[in-house]
């Protein structure tokens, strides 16, 4: 078996690469020869690795969103493994993969295939989530190098900026040959359960076939914020609407950023999808 292992050494406040030895170790002894690999985001990860059978991921959701996308475009099908290694790993935790580095790789060398399913937005990838709106893309504003010195503190700061700037969203959404109008403060379509590791969508599966869509309806800051520490909490305020579906479109009037598993989505209109067993995953 040909299998590479692709590390961020930016993630996870950069320990990754001190335990590249052990991680290649585990391998071997499963009689897996894999070879470390460096994932740099300017190019591409499968360059002289084409026929690769097994790529082990050592990063967080935005390092597995790069490799996946590029398989995309590049109509391969390679079994992946994740070794969580980022701030949040909000994929992996869906997928019952172990925090720490080594066990992680123990699950993966030891570990069978399984499907499962993966999100599309406008021909763009998403393993995790799809999302806009308040405090959904605080990932992509927070620096390297913040994530490495303060980790989640980084999303703290940002956070607390974009609640101070929350607004109305006006949405059309079509769902089932069935459309709907709302005015929006966040919307989030999950393939995995949880977002910076809160459990938003707790029925969430990746293997279902479905996305889980989360929408909160804007009534003014303060009882945005109530529902939202409500729903947070475990309870069902009227202000969130929670839809499971295979596919979803939405208009929307605004440019607003969009956010896919921590790096930038696309541009409105939004046709999101649900692509059942599309990724082997080693675990």
């Amino acid at each position: 078996m040909k299998a590479i292992l692709l590390y961020n050494p930016r993630s996870g406040k950069g320990r990754i690469e001190r335990h590249l030895d052990a991680i290649v170790e585990i391998f071997r002894q499963s009689e897996i020869e894999i070879r470390p690999k460096l994932l740099d985001f300017d190019k591409d990860p499968f360059e002289g690795d084409e026929d690769v059978e097994l790529v082990v991921i050592c990063g967080g959701d935005g390092s597995i969103n790069y490799v996946v996308n590029t398989m995309l475009r590049r109509g391969i099908s390679p079994t992946l493994g994740v070794i969580p290694a980022g701030t949040a790993n909000d994929f992996a935790l869906a997928l019952g993969m172990s925090r720490r580095h080594l066990r992680a790789a123990r699950q993966i060398a030891q570990g069978s295939v399984r499907s499962v399913d993966c999100g599309i937005v406008n021909g763009n990838a998403f393993v995790n989530v799809l999302s806009f709106g308040v405090l959904t893309t605080t990932s992509q504003q927070a620096t390297d190098r913040e994530k490495h010195l303060v980790g989640k503190l980084a999303y703290i700061r940002i956070g607390t900026r974009d609640l101070l700037t929350m607004h109305s969203i006006p949405l059309v959404a079509r769902i089932n040959g069935e459309e709907f109008s709302t005015e929006a403060a966040m919307f989030l379509a999950f393939n995995g359960r949880s977002a910076g590791q809160f459990r938003l969508a707790p029925e969430a599966k990746v293997d279902d076939g479905l996305l889980d869509v989360l929408i909160l309806r804007y009534d003014n800051m303060a009882k945005t914020c109530w529902s939202m520490m409500q729903y947070l909490v475990g309870g069902h305020p009227e202000a969130v609407h929670y839809i499971r579906t295979d596919k979803i479109e939405l208009l929307c009037p605004y440019s607003e950023r969009t956010d896919i598993d921590g790096q930038p989505g696309p541009d409105f209109p939004l046709s999101i999808e649900c692509l059942p067993g599309a990724l082997k995953i080693r675990c």
